[in-house]
């Protein structure tokens, strides 16, 4: 038997990752159009084709894995930490002001500072699906004890996906504010690994294009 998923107040130690689905198999798939590309025009390339290759690999690989595969959002009793594609942002639950989705996901500090949330996107296709679901679910079941649709299966989740993540980051930075391990200011890192690469492709195209 399996047990149920625990919430957020029930495993303070443990970090909770939030990541997006979609950009994660969208640069896997673009990341794997890059190798092959790039691979066979380092392989089979003439004169300076490999070059330009290789130049065009070390640009776009850091940016695809910057922007699909490297924003999360991991959260536990004491903090969120939030990795965009080329910051890494730690806040101590006392830091936050308040988080709200608009067309995007974003966290503000009491010192009114703002981070976006690359790692929850905002989309509003699914929040119309499920303000669909909602207003169908209050029809079937005017006390909203049991929303069922018209057919009498169980009706799908009235929250976005985004919304509901940050229902759950709203609930934790509330319940842990206070706590003494939560205290603090927040710490801003650049992501000079994904950085270095970049400029060092974009500085070998460049002297490519230069050379003619």
């Amino acid at each position: 038997m399996t047990s149920p998923e625990p919430s957020p107040a029930e495993t303070p130690y443990a970090d909770r990752v939030f990541r997006s689905g979609a950009g994660m198999a969208g640069g896997v798939l673009l990341l794997a159009l890059a190798a092959w590309l790039g691979g066979d025009a380092l392989i089979r390339g003439e004169g300076r084709t490999p070059w330009f290759a290789l130049a065009g690999l070390v640009l776009a690989v850091p940016l695809v894995v910057a922007y699909t595969v490297r924003p999360a959002v991991y959260v536990n009793a004491e903090r969120v930490k939030i990795r965009n594609p080329f910051r890494t942002i730690l806040l101590p639950w006392a830091s936050v002001e308040t988080l709200r989705s608009g067309y995007s996901s974003e966290v503000l500090t009491s010192g009114g500072d703002k981070y976006q949330l690359w790692a929850i996107p905002v989309s509003l296709r699914a929040r119309k699906r499920a303000a669909r679901r909602q207003m169908q679910a209050s029809l079937d079941d005017p006390n909203a004890r049991t929303p069922l649709l018209q057919t009498g299966r169980k009706a799908g989740p009235t929250r976005a996906p985004s919304d509901q993540a940050l229902d759950d980051l709203r609930e934790l930075a509330e319940l842990h504010a206070e706590d003494p391990g939560a205290q603090g200011e927040p710490v801003v890192r650049w992501a000079y690994e994904v950085m270095a690469p970049v400029v060092a492709g974009a500085i070998l195209l460049a002297v490519l294009l230069a050379v003619g």
